[in-house]
């Protein structure tokens, strides 16, 4: 039976690709479809190279056709609006679609509630944004750039602060190679008083240190009360700013809030150790759209959204042949923190944190490895 199943995958991001991928190759005789709003790829880790011109916005947007065509995947072009009947039939802008099997892999969405918010740029929402913040960096002759990441204060481990921390460093370079990093003011905020501390004791203090070294400063540990066009307000003061770079906590998708699916106090799907939905038969969540057991460290970055959907798609697969879940995802982060010239190395599993002090190697695997997934989107 499960040869010939209709499995539906909802999303068009890495995990969606992943597990995409890996349910073509285990079973080629199955109907897949992937239901979305755009047939675009995004490689949002490369964002952060847009405004210093190492990258433009249009070597990372991809038209997923193409990579469709080659493994066989069905699109279904339409915004998820909600899901019925336990899962087997998923509502669209463009009508429904039912399945014998789900993988959710839609993402999150960031936080929005802080007042202000406008006024800050969040440049993992895409490529406008990176290309705004290319545009008015341009157009500075000096002044302040602020840049911090909150939480979700119900789910205070989604989010996603590695980008920020690579722009700070990025935008240094950057300044630095332009001769005009003494005419800026840099000045990272944070509410906890140990950023990063995900990523572990030693990451903390390497970072901060790397901040020192740079003459970055730092406004920690308060609380982030909202944004003004020209400045950031928290428990601890004010900061004065010229430019806003914020990256809010995250939820789960919109809409989740109309459906009966199990969520978190975060607004995320609740998912096992086999990224199986709880309580729900054949249905399975992969990436930033799930709240999984495990480390409180674990991150929602695409390596984790990847090893997440590999499991979920092995486990889908013994679902349908009736057999019991027994795949489990590892938790564990792997992030080169980017300076645009060189990278920091942080990894972290539940055995062991590790972090490699700034390389000019790690700025080139950084950038080895866009090459190498980009390859398996563009390949005819």
């Amino acid at each position: 039976m499960s040869l010939q199943s209709r499995i539906s995958i909802l999303g068009a991001g890495f995990a969606a690709l992943t597990a995409a991928r890996e349910l073509r190759r285990r079973l080629p005789d199955a109907t897949i479809t992937l239901v979305a709003s755009s047939d675009e790829f995004v490689y949002s880790p490369s964002l952060i190279w847009v405004p210093s011109g190492l990258r433009h916005g249009e070597d990372l947007r991809f038209n997923l056709q193409g990579w469709l065509t080659r493994h066989r995947i069905q699109f279904h072009h339409g915004r998820v609006t909600g899901l019925s009947e336990d899962g087997r039939k998923a509502q669209t802008t463009a009508g429904e679609v039912e399945n014998d099997a789900l993988v959710i892999a839609s993402g999150g969405r960031f936080l929005k509630a802080l007042p202000g918010i406008e006024h800050a740029i969040t440049i993992c929402e895409g490529i406008a944004a990176a290309e705004a913040l290319r545009d008015r960096l341009a157009a500075m002759h000096g002044g302040t750039i602020a840049l911090g990441f909150g939480t979700n204060p119900k789910e205070p481990a989604a989010m996603r602060g590695g980008p920020m921390f690579e722009l700070l460093f990025g935008l240094d370079t950057l300044l630095r190679q332009q001769g005009r990093r003494d005419r800026f003011r840099l000045v990272f905020f944070n509410p906890a008083p140990e950023p990063g501390k995900r990523l572990g004791e030693k990451a903390v203090k390497g970072l901060l240190g790397e901040m020192k070294r740079r003459h970055i400063e730092t406004h920690l540990g308060h609380k982030i009360l909202g944004f003004e066009a020209d400045r950031i307000k928290t428990e601890g003061g004010e900061i004065p700013a010229d430019m806003i770079l914020f990256m809010p906590g995250m939820t789960g998708p919109d809409w989740l809030a109309s459906t009966d699916l199990p969520k978190s106090g975060g607004g995320f799907v609740v998912a096992d150790a086999h990224c199986q939905v709880s309580g729900l038969d054949k249905v399975f969540v992969a990436g930033d759209a799930g709240s999984y057991p495990g480390p409180d460290w674990m991150p929602k970055q695409a390596h984790m959204a990847d090893l997440q959907a590999r499991t979920a798609a092995e486990n889908l697969v013994l679902s349908l042949e009736g057999k019991q879940a027994t795949a489990r995802f590892k938790p564990e982060l792997i992030c080169i923190v980017d300076m645009l010239d060189k990278g920091i190395l942080v990894y972290r599993d539940e055995k062991r944190a590790l972090i490699l002090p700034p390389m000019r190697l790690m700025h080139w695997a950084k950038r080895l490895f866009e090459w190498l997934y980009l390859r398996q989107i563009r390949n005819p």
